[in-house]
């Protein structure tokens, strides 16, 4: 058993130091602002099927087998998960392209996807607005990320530095800003998040085209026994690349509630809560990051160093079999091929400018 210094108290790190700890590891987590980042902007979608886009069947794989992991890893922690899966639907003829497009890719690759016309999605989800028509994804899932957080912290040793501590390992989970000399591998592209209020939620988390700009609509799930002042939904969310700090834009926030309240009108009268942008955490492939860090320039470091990174937009649905798959490489040695961090090196020889290419796709 080893003592491992976890670098990041976001749900990537906080997983990875309580599977960690289960497995009888002496675990530190540091962090002096415990899930703030991405995981406090995150709505939580547990969604393969409505997340993989062309090329990334390999990525679809270890999703799937992530997603699969939820119900039970919820369970333990007492996160309560919506399930009554994800509407995928476009407001117009063009946008309704975008689904049939999503829907083949997913049926190509095994996925179970229903397409709906507008009667029969009316009829699963009457607050809809005008659509042109739509599929229902029965097997996603959603949770809530700051729950899960909340969770998490409890299980493990949260402090802000770790001043003094000796370690054997160091995990390095830190988001969008990696310490030296890894700083390179990861950068942020913005995303904003709207949190609404309202006693007239979907039922279905919603996801969409409006006029060709994407949009997602997430109810969270009840707690049990808590008081009813309405049903928090999270709406999102933009995707930009930038170079300074990530902030809430006044675009960003009007395009958000103008597309979200054409799919779902009675969003009119919700109350918006809370405006946030966080920088997603993306590598250059934008594929994570998990495993042994590749070789830099400069000393050796100390104890070996273990990446859980660069997770884009798939940080909390991976979050579960990221843990299992640091944990195993510290037990056995064994590395995921398609997420070895040490691929980048060969990235940075063949093409040096792909670490600051946009990413592949907006949705």
């Amino acid at each position: 058993m080893a003592r491992v210094l976890v670098r990041g108290a976001g749900i990537v790190g906080l997983a990875v130091a309580e599977e960690l700890q289960r497995r009888g590891h002496v675990v530190l987590v540091v962090d002096p602002a415990p899930g703030s980042g991405a995981s406090h902007a995150a709505a939580g979608m547990l969604a393969p099927g409505s997340e993989v886009w062309w090329g990334e069947e390999g990525l679809l794989a270890l999703t799937l087998r992530s997603a699969a992991l939820w119900p039970a890893y919820a369970a333990r922690l007492g996160v309560p998960l919506h399930r009554a899966g994800t509407l995928l639907v476009g407001h117009d003829r063009g946008d309704l392209q975008d689904v049939e497009r999503q829907v083949a890719l997913l049926r190509s690759l095994g996925g179970t996807a229903t397409l709906l016309d507008r009667a029969a999605l009316r009829r699963a989800e009457p607050s809809l607005g005008r659509v042109a028509g739509g599929a229902l994804l029965p097997d996603d899932r959603a949770g809530d990320p700051r729950r899960v957080v909340a969770a998490l912290r409890a299980r493990v040793r949260v402090e802000p530095a770790a001043t003094g501590w000796d370690h054997d390992v160091a995990v390095v989970a830190t988001g969008a800003r990696l310490p030296p000399p890894h700083a390179h591998l990861v950068r942020g592209v913005r995303g904003e998040v709207l949190r609404l209020r309202t006693d007239d939620p979907p039922r279905h988390v919603v996801r969409g085209w409006v006029a060709g700009e994407p949009v997602y609509v997430v109810p969270r799930p009840r707690e049990p026994g808590a008081p009813d002042p309405g049903v928090e939904v999270v709406v999102g969310a933009t995707s930009e690349e930038h170079d300074g700090p990530p902030v809430v834009t006044a675009g960003g926030v009007a395009r958000l509630l103008e597309a979200a309240r054409v799919l779902l009108p009675g969003l009119d009268r919700a109350e918006l809560v809370e405006a946030t942008a966080r920088d997603r955490p993306t590598s250059a492939d934008h594929l994570p990051l998990v495993g042994p860090a590749p070789p830099a320039d400069g000393p050796v470091p100390a104890v070996p160093v273990v990446l859980a990174a660069g997770h884009f937009r798939h940080g909390v649905l991976l979050a579960p079999l990221t843990a299992r798959l640091v944990a195993d490489h510290l037990a056995t040695g064994h590395v995921e091929p398609l997420l070895d961090p040490r691929r980048t090196d060969h990235h940075a020889r063949t093409d040096p400018e792909e670490r600051h290419a946009p990413p592949h796709r907006q949705r």
